[in-house]
């Protein structure tokens, strides 16, 4: 039986975990600190706030007597460490939070970890402190390059994933120099229930239910490797279970795909539900495909991002090997599963799109 603190567990990834981890492991302690930043939604957990052994924080991992008090009163083994500023375009413009968070929110919590279960006298017998990171900390790949490994060099080409590759070593640094037991995760790009409507796929789902364009960088040819967030947390739970301490394991979806032929698809599986669920054009009237056109119709060719690496994709096979990690989801499953979510979840989105989201989106995407 394991106590956890959970970073960042009111966010898309976290939350999923959070709620993954308790349906699981329905004894484990599980405590959330999250400083309920833009993309931290408290609605996120709702599921568990009534969970026996759930336990909601709301501050800052940079306040290095809140984490230690969370560790020490609750005798917290193990911490899962999604906290992190995300959003590459947001790194563009607005790079000093992802400092903040990313480098030295981390290393703070590395340092709460060393003094609290390596310099105390009543440290627990075995810890573990899990560290998600990102598959963009291995730079770009061309059309012919093999896929990412765990000995990738890295190359990180925006300041989001500068930042997740000082933490990276931050990390690695802590195990070596002082004997932290740590293990990282590098992922493929999520998607899946509770995802802020920024990233490509709710954007697109959103902005297709209510008439808006579907912005588009460039000319849509960038690929990613996309991996349903479940499977993510699968993944992790693995890794803490049986991956070896010090190690680091990629955890991809199988799913590597072109940008624009993603958003096609997202396209006409919103034009199949309308098809089969004319309920919908009464709910979204301002769809396209609540007047029988289709939603292509809506894509837009926008100024590509600066700095705009061309592919991603993750090579899962130590992972596969070591851990018998494998998704669970393809595609087709795992975008059914979130437009789903999407569909029956209206008022959370619309919840997100009073907030900051719109006047962002407005800024940075026409």
């Amino acid at each position: 039986m394991r106590s956890l603190l959970v970073t960042g567990g009111a966010g898309f990834i976290g939350a999923n975990f959070v709620i993954y981890w308790t349906r699981k492991y329905p004894d484990d302690r599980v405590v959330v600190i999250d400083a309920l930043t833009y993309a931290g939604n408290r609605a996120n957990l709702a599921r568990v706030e009534d969970h026996p052994h759930f336990q909601f924080v709301q501050g800052d991992i940079g306040d290095k007597e809140l984490v230690q008090s969370l560790l020490v009163d609750g005798k917290l083994d193990t911490i899962v460490h999604f906290a992190a500023e995300s959003h590459v375009d947001r790194s563009i413009h607005e790079p000093d939070a992802f400092i903040q968070t990313n480098v030295n929110g981390t290393h703070n919590l590395l340092k709460v970890a060393r003094e609290t279960w390596l310099d105390s006298d009543d440290a627990p017998a075995t810890h573990r402190f899990h560290h998600v990171s990102t598959d963009e900390v291995y730079g770009t790949l061309g059309p012919d390059d093999p896929a990412f490994t765990e000995e990738t060099p890295y190359a990180p080409n925006s300041p989001y994933a500068a930042s997740k590759a000082a933490s990276d070593h931050l990390v690695r640094a802590y195990h070596h120099t002082f004997g932290l037991q740590v293990s990282t995760s590098n992922c493929s790009n999520n998607y899946g229930p509770y995802q802020f409507p920024e990233k490509l796929i709710p954007l697109m789902i959103v902005n297709a239910l209510t008439g808006k364009p579907l912005p588009v960088y460039g000319d849509g040819s960038n690929i990613r490797d996309w991996l349903y967030v479940e499977d993510h947390c699968r993944g992790i739970d693995l890794v803490i279970d049986r991956g070896r301490v010090g190690e680091t394991y990629n955890i991809g979806g199988n799913n590597e795909c072109a940008n624009i032929d993603i958003v096609k698809i997202v396209c006409a599986a919103i034009d199949e539900c309308f098809a089969t669920r004319p309920e919908l054009c009464a709910v979204f009237p301002d769809a396209p495909a609540a007047g029988g056109r289709p939603t292509e119709s809506l894509i837009t060719f926008v100024k590509d991002r600066l700095g705009h690496d061309w592919r991603y994709a993750i090579n899962a096979t130590k992972s596969e090997n070591e851990l018998d990690y494998k998704p669970v989801e393809n595609f087709d499953s795992g975008l059914q599963k979130t437009l789903g979510w999407m569909l029956d979840n209206e008022s959370w989105w619309r919840a997100v799109l009073d907030g900051s989201y719109r006047e962002w989106i407005a800024k940075n995407y026409t």
